[in-house]
């Protein structure tokens, strides 16, 4: 296949979803950048490839014909590649990333500060470098003195927040530069809790990393189990059975279900309503049990694998599950009205935290966030993936991209997975829920591309052939909080400091997901 404008071949790869990849040079690497952003593409991933005997680079564009992987094989003396910031301003943090990682460089680049390194690994110790890969012991350093922005004027001062938060969430350090109470100017550094989850990926067997896969970030264990799978069937040329595929996707949409309605409870939570935190949370809880009492977690971990699920419904759990999508809606439908026409939360959430439609396109805000900004993308419903062409999924769009929008989103998208799992329970086909996977004899990749409830998650996949026991030799996984961060930064700007736990919540990013 070609592209108008990209002189390059692609050659499809076996997938539910459509992918292309090819080889380019850096010249059309650049031209691959600027003909995505002028035709209105958006970058989805950036990572290490794995050249044999070198380097490479890979990058995921997402155009209008599906998904387009390109990597570019870098010279062994440099090791440097052209910068993707300057035409997708998402690009710069997965760069500086990808410095610490494997030591490659983006060239231009204006931003060259450590992202996931904080000072306690050696000296020109690159994790997902092959001689690197055996260095255990680190130096004992005290962490980098970080370089934040310093924003300077009358009245100006700093508020430190983090790393270590009062709740029990994950570290992320929040540098506030305000007058009084209004925000200036918000920096985040994250990556307290590097995980080394590359690295870990190319030490296990293929058939077993779908349980690293689907531990990236907890709260999004079906999505990141289903993309791996993916990956590797797509690699393998193995496809799952209908009653697998319908079967997965119940589970990710009990999981957007799961994840919406503690969103919706924390929110009003923030906003001072404890009533809708305890009415959602209780909600959430009998949610969770259910998915215990049938899939065995009560986050569905484990429940996709390699070539189907592990788990099944059968007449007695579809009715459960039926008559527990039926008794939620009614519930959240009053709640939905009470959020609606409660003063203090509306004058809580309508313009705090906005990002306009512009913004939102120029940084590349995705997901969930990017819908409450008019950023009309959903997987599900614009390359669907067996089982989402049959379902028709109505893509839940807000305009303002406050707060408000973000909840608004959030209900919409709720009552729309309810009436999925019933469209799927009531068409759940026959057939067996696992299939034989054989990998392939030649080296081999694929990628998983998965509609999560934060937004696309991707996995990348590449393996060995037969001669090397098929091992992993790159896996990356990509979350959809690595566009989002930066824009939350845009979001606090002009709000008040007691307002950024309200909007940091109406985004809800994975630090997990992007601390790999």
């Amino acid at each position: 296949m070609r592209i108008a404008g990209l002189d390059v071949e692609l050659q499809s790869l076996p997938a539910p979803v459509p992918v292309w990849h090819a080889h380019v040079t850096a010249e059309l690497w650049r031209g691959a950048a600027e003909l995505a952003r002028d035709t209105g593409g958006r970058l989805l991933a950036l990572w290490a490839g794995a050249a044999p005997g070198g380097a490479s680079v890979s990058v995921a564009y997402v155009l209008a014909q599906g998904l387009v992987w390109l990597e570019l094989a870098l010279d062994a003396n440099a090791l440097s590649y052209p910068d993707l910031a300057s035409a997708f301003p998402a690009a710069a943090r997965m760069q500086r990333a990808m410095a610490d990682l494997s030591g490659l460089r983006a060239q231009g680049a204006r931003d060259l500060r450590p992202w996931l390194n904080h000072g306690a690994w050696p000296a020109e110790h690159f994790p997902l470098r092959e001689a690197a890969a055996a260095a255990q012991v680190f130096a004992d350093r005290s962490l980098i003195d970080y370089p934040f922005v310093h924003v300077e004027g009358d009245g100006v001062h700093e508020i430190a927040v983090g790393p270590v938060h009062a709740g029990i969430i994950e570290p992320g350090h929040f540098r506030f530069s305000v007058v009084g109470e209004k925000v200036l100017r918000l920096e985040q550094r994250l990556g307290y809790t590097h995980k080394g989850i590359e690295q870990r990926m190319t030490q296990l067997a293929p058939l077993q990393a779908h349980r690293l896969a689907g531990r990236v970030s907890g709260d999004s264990t079906v999505a990141y189990a289903w993309a791996y799978c993916m990956a590797l069937e797509s690699a393998a040329g193995c496809q799952i059975t209908a009653r697998a595929a319908s079967l997965r996707a119940l589970l990710l949409e009990r999981e957007r279900v799961a994840n919406h309605l503690g969103d919706l409870g924390a929110l009003g939570n923030d906003a001072a309503f404890s009533f809708g935190l305890a009415q959602f949370s209780r909600l959430r809880e009998d949610w969770l049990r259910l998915s215990k009492d049938l899939f065995g977690h009560r986050l569905m971990m484990d429940c996709v694998l390699p070539g189907g699920v592990a788990c099944d419904a059968d007449a007695p759990a579809q009715e459960r599950l039926r008559l527990q999508c039926d008794a939620l809606e009614a519930e959240v439908r009053i709640l939905h009205g009470i959020y609606e026409e409660h003063a203090g939360l509306q004058d809580r959430f309508m313009n705090t935290g906005r990002v306009s439609p512009v913004l939102a396109a120029q940084l590349g805000l995705t997901g969930m966030a990017g819908r409450a900004s008019r950023q009309a993308w959903d997987l599900r419903c614009d390359h669907p993936w067996p089982p989402y062409a049959q379902l028709q999924v109505r893509m839940a769009t807000q305009a303002n991209g406050d707060v408000a929008a973000r909840v608004a989103v959030r209900y919409d998208e709720l009552f729309e997975s309810l009436r999925l799992i019933r469209g799927i329970l009531a068409e759940l086909p026959t057939g067996a829920l696992c299939q034989d996977l054989c990998l392939p004899e030649q080296a081999s990749r694929g990628i998983g591309w998965v509609e999560g409830w934060r937004g696309e998650v991707m996995v990348a996949l590449e393996l060995a052939d037969a001669a090397a026991q098929h091992r992993i030799l790159r896996c990356h996984c990509h979350d959809p909080s690595w566009q989002n961060w930066p824009v939350l930064e845009h979001a606090v700007i002009g709000n008040i400091v007691p307002d950024f736990p309200l909007i940091n919540k109406s985004f809800n990013l994975s630090y997990s997901g992007q601390d790999l």
